[in-house]
């Protein structure tokens, strides 16, 4: 058999899992039911239980990391199947009194099970592509991004049917969600020592690469570590901005309403199509070509929109919040690849989750920006901040070197 005809079915299998978990990034769309004009519950509230999914999505990579040597993977998709129906099902019978259920079902239950099979998933099927480290990451990473938009616009075509509505919608998300995690662990696994042997080669490209293996404690413990967390928190900042506030941009450049809809709605894919070219652009030009084509594409896209503020351009306005969006898909394409590539694979599990706690400090930027909004009546500031992290991050990234 050929090999590529052993692996391809290993990596759409692990794209099709992380599409359906990809459900987590829908929660801007999902949340409609509870909003004031449902229960009642304002932004800041819904707010804080995406930020307790993502903290909880974070841990639960973390947690499957540690036991990665102790619980089997059919055992942890199963027990993350387990947390993602419990989440869902309690969140189906909310009622206006119960948002702490709504913080511990779906903020705290779904956030768990989706970080461990994140983390499986691309542990497992990473290992599969050892000379397509970035590629993989990118098809794996764009699918998961892709979720959210797929599950987003269905989730609104059930919520309007008379006969469904948001309740039926959510349990069904419950059994079946939970149901395909839990038997795609009988069939995800890594390779076998003699089945990836024929996948090695040397990669002129891959300057960057080490042959130790490090443990999670002696990864923390390197300077080159501290610079890619940094990076990657810093380069998240304007693609998190742009997720959460993009239709809000374009309407305060006048854009039509309809038209930053439709933008708001096409960023999933732009965002998706950067995880996919970060990938490419790893594999075929190296660490610091992915490094510096991140930077310069954030600091471009805020710039850009910047400009369309100030002008105003409605224009200039898509185009950079389209960019923001596609430079978004760099950070976790590049943190899967070079958590690799650094560090080794033996240890992969743990040290990937461990560089994926960016997202914990990145879910605040949404945050930030409502505030200096707020207080500044303008998303001009948000962008000269912007800015000043992407020149910052271009600067620590040039400085990054062999672990």
């Amino acid at each position: 058999m050929d090999k590529k005809t052993i692996r391809l079915p290993r990596l759409i299998l692990g794209a099709v899992v992380l599409l359906v978990a990809g459900i987590l990034y829908a929660w801007s769309v999902i949340k409609e039911p509870f909003s004031v004009s449902g229960f009642g519950w304002g932004d800041t509230q819904l707010g804080f239980n995406y930020t307790l999914t993502i903290a909880m999505f974070c841990i639960g990579g973390f947690v499957s990391g540690l036991f990665e040597n102790k619980i089997s993977s059919k055992i942890r998709m199963l027990i993350a199947g387990i947390l993602i129906f419990i989440g869902f099902f309690v969140t189906s019978k909310l009622n206006q009194d119960s948002i702490a259920l709504l913080y511990l079902g779906y903020g705290v239950c779904s956030g768990l099970g989706i970080g461990i099979v994140y983390n499986i998933v691309i542990a497992r099927t990473n290992a599969w592509f050892p000379d397509k480290k970035g590629i993989s990451s990118g098809v794996l990473m764009m699918s998961f991004g892709f979720g959210a938009l797929l599950l987003g616009k269905l989730s609104i075509k059930l919520f309007e049917m008379e006969s469904f509505g948001w309740r039926k919608t959510y349990l069904v998300y419950a059994i079946a969600i939970g149901a395909i995690i839990a038997l795609s662990g009988l069939l995800i696994r890594g390779p076998k020592d003699e089945e990836i042997q024929k996948f090695i080669k040397v990669d002129s490209k891959a300057s960057d690469v080490v042959s130790k293996d490090f443990t999670t404690l002696e990864m923390v413990k390197r300077k080159s570590f501290w610079m890619l967390f940094i990076l990657l928190v810093l380069s998240t900042a304007v693609g998190t901005v742009a997720l959460s506030w993009g239709k809000d941009v374009l309407l305060s450049i006048d854009v039509a309403k309809d038209v930053a809809i439709t933008v708001a709605g096409l960023l999933a894919i732009f965002n998706g199509v950067g995880r996919l070219i970060a990938g490419w652009i790893f594999d075929f030009f190296g660490l610091k070509a992915a490094k510096i084509t991140m930077s310069l594409t954030c600091l471009s896209a805020s710039v850009i929109v910047l400009i369309s503020l100030m002008i105003p351009n409605t224009i200039l306005g898509i185009i950079g919040i389209g960019l923001c969006a596609f430079s978004y898909g760099f950070a976790p394409t590049v943190a899967a690849a070079v958590s690799s590539q650094f560090y080794g694979k033996k240890n992969f599990a743990l040290n990937f989750a461990t560089v994926n706690l960016i997202l914990i400090p990145s879910s605040f930027y949404s945050t930030i920006a409502g505030k200096v909004y707020e207080s500044t009546q303008s998303f001009e500031i948000v962008f000269i901040l912007l800015i000043a992290c992407c020149v910052v991050g271009l600067i620590d990234g040039l400085l990054i070197k062999k672990p």
